[in-house]
């Protein structure tokens, strides 16, 4: 008997929040033609759009007025015109990069609706986002071994650590970012897409892309790995090390009371390595061994990866430095 349905038949489907999505394998090769991307809120709470945008665009506006307000402070106080400082300055400019990267499809989608994107957009967001994360990454290690310059040799703290070594530092930082970036976004973009390009998250992420084309992506999965453990791995393995070589050096000090002002001095630092680290650790986690948990769990790891740090580390700072809270009462107060 032949069938009078209208409903395509052996068409591949995929269902994403309750909704089913019927796509048809190109019989050529298309990637001459640029494919568009769709991005996703929050899985189950798709109808809570304008209520998510309160919470969201508050946590957005507080970390790029924060980490405006330490870089602004950072500059026009001259007290903290010091290695550690322009090291916290660089740390603030690299989380408003994440900030800024990832804002206006965050808001297009949960206040707007918006959720396409080009191939091009896609690609210098995923591009812009892990580059400052790599960079934040880069600035803590380079906090951390300019903690250990300022316990180990307090007296020659500003000889070692320049102006100008701290600026090689940071083009040092910002130019391994660029260059182990830019090839990922080369070697998706010669890629077919041929399904729903369907992201899971209201932004683009390396490892969400490489999951969507219609080709073997066994080298940008290689390529991906590579920079992720020469970037982080490499940097947080000399974060542990450069404290470990903090704890041998205040061990080594007699006085109990210098001992507890130089782990003092590392308070905010270790603070601020856990707000980066923890999340990161998390989503990587969750992607590994929950793959069968709620996309609920994998996209709630994912913002807090991305917000939770830039939000926090200007008020740890603001809180655990001194020089920081009275500079930003002078910055405020005394010039009004």
């Amino acid at each position: 008997m032949t069938s009078t349905s209208t409903e395509p038949r052996n068409v591949p489907t995929r269902v994403t929040n309750g909704r089913m999505f019927h796509f048809v394998t190109p019989l050529k090769n298309q990637s001459s033609v640029a494919p568009t991307f769709l991005m996703t809120g929050i899985p189950g709470l798709e109808d809570k759009g304008l209520w998510l945008t309160i919470p969201f665009c508050s946590m957005y506006i507080a970390a790029i007025l924060g980490n405006v307000v330490v870089i602004l402070v950072v500059v026009a106080v001259p007290s903290l015109h010091r290695p550690m400082y322009f090291f916290l300055s660089m740390l603030a400019v690299t989380e408003l990069g994440v900030s800024i990267s990832t804002f206006p499809t965050v808001l297009s989608v949960f206040l707007f609706d918006a959720r396409s994107i080009g191939m091009d957009a896609c690609l210098a967001q995923m591009f812009f986002i892990h580059s400052f994360s790599i960079m934040d990454s880069g600035v803590l290690w380079a906090m951390a071994f300019d903690r250990f310059v300022a316990i180990d040799s307090p007296l020659q703290y500003v000889t070692i650590l320049t102006n100008s070594r701290i600026a090689m530092i940071g083009l040092g930082i910002a130019v391994r970012s660029i260059v182990l970036m830019t090839p990922l976004p080369l070697l998706l973009r010669r890629l077919p897409f041929c399904g729903p390009n369907l992201l899971a998250h209201p932004y683009c992420l390396h490892p969400n892309l490489i999951r969507l084309p219609c080709a073997d992506t066994t080298v940008n999965s290689r390529c991906g790995l590579f920079v992720v453990l020469s970037t982080f791995g490499l940097d947080s393995l000399l974060i542990v090390l450069s404290y470990v070589m903090i704890a041998k050096t205040v061990l080594g000090i007699a006085s109990k009371e210098r001992r507890l002002k130089a782990l003092n001095t590392c308070v905010s630092h270790i603070c601020a390595v856990l707000v980066y680290y923890t999340p990161m650790i998390g989503v990587s986690m969750a992607h590994r061994f929950s793959r069968h948990a709620s996309p609920l769990l994998h996209s709630l790891m994912a913002n807090l990866y991305l917000l939770v740090p830039p939000v926090l580390n200007p008020i740890i700072y603001s809180i655990k430095t001194k020089e920081i809270r009275k500079a930003l009462h002078q910055f405020l107060f005394q010039r009004s």
